[in-house]
């Protein structure tokens, strides 16, 4: 797949626009459109699928986790009287062919802010919107003819009513009965859905039918399956006057009650409402945009979502991200009510690895993500005014008992040892955030003590202290500051390594000299300690630090997850799943980790100019590359030309890149 800058032909910078031009390069690079609640719209500008996550409806069932592909795409033919001639606008991949040329008539994308196409077609233009309905499993597409006299466009649905991991391949159990209504048609093809609804201004032919072998071309090399068979129930045929826009809504459970133009004016205000105004630079601009997609404020609960077109609601992304999302664009709304969601998901003192709703498994415990809570606590604070009383103790029951869990006699999942540090829990399990598997083996497996986890920790006792004292329990908040003296102590005297002036990246519980063990090894977690909590080092050993990330984990679109001068260094996130994972952490860059490289290098120069302006070019410089326009993708190779990799749309990499800038450059 073709990367781009992530504001590509960006009018301003906060939405995108492409002049395509009849050019396929240009027509495949990738779209993204949400709607608050956990359903997205994404495909390539010229609507040719290249991946099974693609579609035009993404339902969430159940809302907003539960991710199902309702409508693929709506095969569109546009006839114009005037001309005497009819238009195939589609794009699709069929095997052992070029692709469908519906792209040739398309002149220019644009996202502003909702997905908007227009062709050009003979004597006039056809412009296509898209628009989910805010908070509903429900899309509007719209279509307006400018030209001489009439036409009118031909949809067919394809709908292949699957989960959005899976594929669907032709068999005979779709239910075929429509029920019609004037303006309207009910189906339920498949029994575990709920019903789908058409609402329309035009004419519906039934002729459910099958189309077969779609191929999805960045799936090739993702999975050993890539082609798809899709169920269509029929056509539907509307009349287009010039200038007036004709609408197809389709929606699962219910039809809409409103108009199609009021619900899409209210999705686009929403949308609008979170560019931060056109006085701030463009990339400020673009993050503020990209990061309301992560933000299910509509959904019930509110939630954080961690990426897209894949990664669930992980716990620890779901805390990465919330304080660049909600704090630094002034959302503090969002992050008081998204919170109590991810709260009542805790369990023994420890927060699970993701959040699902009731009727699944729970997942298990995560100490490293309980300690981000902490972290999410100490930045949210000083934000919440009288009124949050009830947030803040929610916060402090939820604090307490992990600290006391911590401190406790149960050695599961992460203890303190003797001296005071926190231990990871057990050797194969994915206790840090580098928590890649093969099989049952841990590729990366942190065991011990973990540098990260120490700032955590010690930053943590901190803030549990001072939320104890105001709400007077004086014991606890003396408890708190003595677990956290002690643990600096034992920090100050076990981390550092004067072999490569960097400190280890993990030490073993046990002092004695037959059992005990440290780990060198250059990555970046050193980095995140020392943005973290700062105190834990001296002004020397910070200096230290930053030079040498700079040196050799420092990338344009990254922090590399392992010095290339290790010989474990994997270069590239590429090849079989497997391959993959043993890659996930030996080298990769990390965009997230910019954030915390900026929070550590600005705390050494917090006056120097030519740095503020040095470390906004390192992040303006990640916004490149981009998968989805408009958005940033969640790592990218270690070694050039960098190419964006994992999760194409993530929480964290849009979060810590707008922090950066908004919070700690003060752009």
């Amino acid at each position: 797949m073709k990367r781009h800058p992530a504001w590509l032909g960006s009018r301003d910078g906060a939405w995108p626009f492409v002049e395509v031009n009849g050019a396929l390069d240009k027509a495949e690079a990738e779209w993204l459109h949400t709607n608050g609640a956990g359903a997205y719209s994404m495909s390539t500008i010229a609507l040719m699928h290249t991946r099974r996550h693609h579609g035009a409806l993404v339902a969430a069932l159940p809302p907003p986790l539960g991710r199902h592909v309702i409508v693929s795409h709506a095969d569109l033919t546009l006839t114009v009287e005037s001309d005497r001639r009819s238009y195939r606008l589609a794009t699709h991949q069929f095997p052992d062919v070029a692709p469908t040329p519906g792209y040739r008539n398309l002149l220019t994308f644009a996202q502003d802010p909702i997905p908007r196409w227009v062709f050009r077609t003979g004597s006039g233009t056809l412009e296509r919107t898209l628009c989910l309905v805010r908070g509903e499993n429900a899309v509007i597409m719209g279509y307006t003819w400018t030209g001489a006299g009439a036409a009118r466009i031909s949809l067919r649905p394809l709908m292949p009513l699957r989960p959005v991991d899976s594929l669907m391949h032709e068999h005979g159990g779709m239910e075929q009965l429509v029920a019609l209504r004037p303006g309207a048609v009910e189906l339920r093809p498949v029994e575990r859905l709920p019903s789908i609804f058409f609402q329309h201004d035009g004419m519906f032919m039934g002729s459910p039918d099958w189309w077969r072998r779609f191929e999805y071309l960045a799936d090739r090399g993702e999975h050993t399956e890539f082609k798809e068979d899709i169920w269509t129930p029929g056509v539907f045929e509307l009349p287009l006057e010039s200038g007036k826009t004709s609408y197809l809504i389709t929606s699962v459970g219910k039809p809409m009650s409103r108009p199609p133009s009021e619900l899409v004016m209210e999705a686009c205000e929403a949308i609008s409402r979170e560019a931060l105004g056109d006085g701030r630079p463009p990339a400020v601009r673009l993050l503020s945009v990209a990061a309301e997609q992560f933000c299910l404020d509509a959904a019930k609960p509110p939630m954080i979502i961690a990426g897209y077109p894949w990664h669930a609601p992980y716990t620890r992304d779901f805390l990465l991200a919330l304080p660049g999302l909600t704090l630094a664009r002034g959302r503090v709304d969002l992050a008081v009510r998204a919170l109590p969601t991810l709260l009542a998901s805790q369990r023994g003192g420890f927060l699970p690895e993701f959040l699902v709703d009731a009727s699944q498994p729970r997942p298990k415990s995560l100490p490293d993500a309980t300690l981000w809570l902490f972290e999410v606590a100490r930045l949210l604070l000083p934000h919440l005014g009288a009124e949050h009383v009830e947030l803040k103790r929610q916060l402090y029951t939820a604090m307490m008992r992990s600290f006391a869990r911590l401190r406790g006699s149960i050695k599961r999942w992460g203890w303190l040892s003797a001296d005071g540090l926190l231990v990871n829990g057990a050797e194969n399990a994915p206790l840090t955030w580098m928590d890649a598997h093969v099989g049952a083996a841990a590729v990366t497996p942190r065991r011990g003590i973990a540098i990260e986890q120490q700032a955590l920790f010690t930053q943590a006792t901190g803030t549990l202290a001072t939320l104890a004292e105001e709400l007077g329990n004086a014991p606890l908040a003396q408890a708190c500051r003595d677990a956290g003296v002690r643990a600096r102590a034992a920090f100050r005297a076990r981390f550092w390594c004067h072999d490569t002036d960097f400190p280890y990246d993990c030490v073993s519980e046990s002092r004695d000299t037959q059992d005990a063990w440290v780990d060198p090894t250059i990555r970046p977690n050193a980095l995140i300690a020392l943005a973290v909590d700062p105190s834990l080092f001296d002004d020397w050993q910070a200096r230290a630090i930053v030079a040498r990330v700079k040196a050799e984990l420092l990338t344009p679109r990254g922090i590399r997850s392992l010095s290339p001068l290790d010989p474990r260094y994997v270069s590239q996130f590429a090849g079989s799943a497997e391959e993959k994972e043993l890659s996930y952490h030996q080298g990769t860059a990390w965009t997230h980790l910019l954030g915390f490289y900026v929070r550590a290098a600005i705390r050494l120069s917090p006056d120097d100019e030519e740095v503020k302006d040095e470390l906004r070019h390192v992040i303006e410089g990640a916004l490149d590359g981009a998968v989805i326009l408009g958005q940033i993708a969640q790592l990218a190779d270690g070694d050039m030309p960098h190419r964006a990799r994992g999760c194409p749309a993530q929480a964290t990499s849009v979060a810590e890149l707008i922090r950066a800038l908004v919070v700690d450059l003060g752009v």
